[in-house]
């Protein structure tokens, strides 16, 4: 087997959990790592929180030393309110990436929906099936988030696949 040519980790953002999830991309292929979700409680300030998914994700990172980053992009329809927490959780999140070196690829939740289901209206368990179909695990990762940050890594795997296409 040839050395793995990309290690993608893809991130959902989030305060309360925050999930992950890591696909090797080499020999034509995708393959699964793991995945997981760093959890935080609510009845601990904020700034306690964010320090903790800093200090969890760095051990992340470090365990599993991926090359590139995806994460999604913040949308919020309804509850604005909401977006703040996530927000700085997601600022925290990129800062861990950047101080690592990692490029960082961003994508809106419709995208990662058009990259993996095929349609960019595709609900959560439409997606989290694909995701289960796409890596061949026998069941959808858990929790929903971590399945979402799954998507990302395979959103960006697939579309670092068509622009070396795009550039060949």
């Amino acid at each position: 087997m040839k050395a793995v040519a990309r290690r993608i980790i893809g991130v959902d953002p989030g305060l309360a959990s925050c999930g992950w999830g890591i696909v090797d991309v080499g020999d034509q292929r995708i393959r699964y790592v793991v995945h997981g979700c760093i959890e935080t409680e609510a009845a601990t300030p904020r700034a306690q929180r964010l320090l903790a998914i800093y200090r969890m994700f760095k051990t992340v990172l470090d365990e599993y030393q991926p090359t590139e980053a995806a994460i999604e992009t913040l949308y919020f329809a309804r509850n604005v309110s909401s977006a703040i927490p996530v927000a700085e959780a997601r600022g925290v999140l990129c800062m861990t990436l950047a101080e690592r070196g990692l490029p960082v690829r961003e994508f809106t939740p419709n995208a990662i929906k058009q990259a993996v289901v095929g349609r960019g209206a595709a609900d959560k368990v439409q997606v989290q099936e694909l995701v289960r179909i796409i890596l061949g695990l026998s069941t959808i990762p858990s929790p929903d988030h971590a399945a979402d940050a799954l998507g990302a890594a395979l959103c960006c795997a697939n579309t670092q696949v068509f622009r070396d296409i795009l550039d060949n």
